[in-house]
């Protein structure tokens, strides 16, 4: 792990950085790095829903062009599939050797959706932590741990520019992890579907609905089956799972070892291998760029189902009465004089 000690902050201070987007990443790398004293600029779409927030946090946008033309380092934070554009039409025009163009997932330059052109560093420095996470724990003087790769060090000083991007965004206060482009992008994408989001969000909308059917209110049902997971995740979080074993009672632990082969079976883990093997043959990546070619008719649709699941309605009506816990609503569920 490479932490504070291993990285010079002066150099990335001694840059002119843009952002290239400000949303969940974009918002955290360029107000992370404005605070660790570095010069930034945030581009963004004229017009678009980001603007006024990145105004509202003291900065003065630029189109994505402009920027690459002031900057030294460009790190590009717009989604996966609206890079390429990005890159292809504002960014590669107005490149000059000597410049680094920076990443924080490896997903365009994996695939070969961006080809960067000779003379410019390449790099990548991908917090693990969502953008929102990433800014709370800096302001806490924390950090969250971070992946670092380069794909093309033309400068010789790639890898000490990255770590110092690192350390400007607090990644090194918690720990950080070399790694390549391929590796980062695999090894992502595979816990998104497989566990983090994919896995997790069945695994709970199903022993919901075993519960409900069988008779059970749905209420009881969610605080079994989704309330309760955070705090054994946080047990696994603090001290992995033989601690979230150690904390709960033996009749839970019994369980967890008898009924989760029950749960996750050979079966599943043959589909674990597919999932990974169409991320390493570019099989999904080409799926989800021919899904947002066709106008995500199909995505858009699932998401709105989803929404609407029992599940989601019961535990917003919950969540509402537990304040404490600060619930969150989708931006569009936001009463009108509260919306942003």
């Amino acid at each position: 792990m490479i932490h504070d000690a291993d990285a010079d902050l002066e150099l990335i201070r001694a840059r002119r950085v843009a952002i290239i987007g400000y949303g969940s990443q974009g918002h955290a790398h360029a107000l992370n790095l404005r605070d660790s004293g570095v010069d930034v600029r945030v581009a963004l779409r004229p017009g678009g829903r980001s603007w006024a927030a990145a105004e509202r946090d003291g900065f003065t946008p630029l189109d994505a062009a402009a920027a690459t033309r002031w900057a030294d380092v460009v790190m590009i934070l717009a989604p996966d599939l609206e890079q390429p554009k990005i890159f292809r039409e504002q960014v590669a025009p107005n490149l000059k050797p000597g410049q680094m163009l920076m990443f924080a997932h490896g997903f365009a330059i994996r695939y070969g959706w961006i080809t960067p052109p000779e003379g410019v560093d390449v790099a990548m420095v991908a917090p693990k932590a969502p953008g929102h996470r990433v800014r709370e724990v800096f302001l806490e003087n924390a950090g969250t741990p971070a992946l670092v790769a380069v794909h093309a060090d033309a400068s010789g000083a790639a890898r000490a520019l990255a770590l110092s991007y690192a350390k400007g965004l607090g990644c090194t206060r918690a720990g950080v992890i070399e790694t390549t482009f391929a590796e980062e992008t695999e090894t992502d994408l595979f816990g998104e579907q497989a566990v983090l989001c994919g896995g997790v969000s069945a695994l709970v909308t199903a022993g919901f609905e075993t519960l409900v059917e069988a008779g059970y209110k749905p209420e009881v049902a969610y605080f079994e089956c989704l309330h309760e997971l955070k705090l054994i995740v946080d047990l696994m979080y603090r001290g992995g799972l033989s601690f979230m074993r150690y904390s709960v009672s033996d009749t839970a632990e019994h369980g967890d070892y008898t009924a989760g082969p029950r749960i996750v079976t050979d079966e599943t883990r043959k589909n674990m291998k597919a999932i990974l093997a169409d991320i390493q043959s570019g099989a999904y990546a080409d799926r989800w760029k021919q899904e947002h070619e066709q106008g995500l008719a199909w995505f858009k649709t699932e998401r709105e189902q989803r929404r609407d699941h029992m599940i989601e309605r019961v535990g917003a009506q919950l969540r509402a009465g537990m304040p404490f816990l600060e619930p969150a609503r989708l931006p569009d569920e936001q009463p009108a004089a509260a919306s942003r």
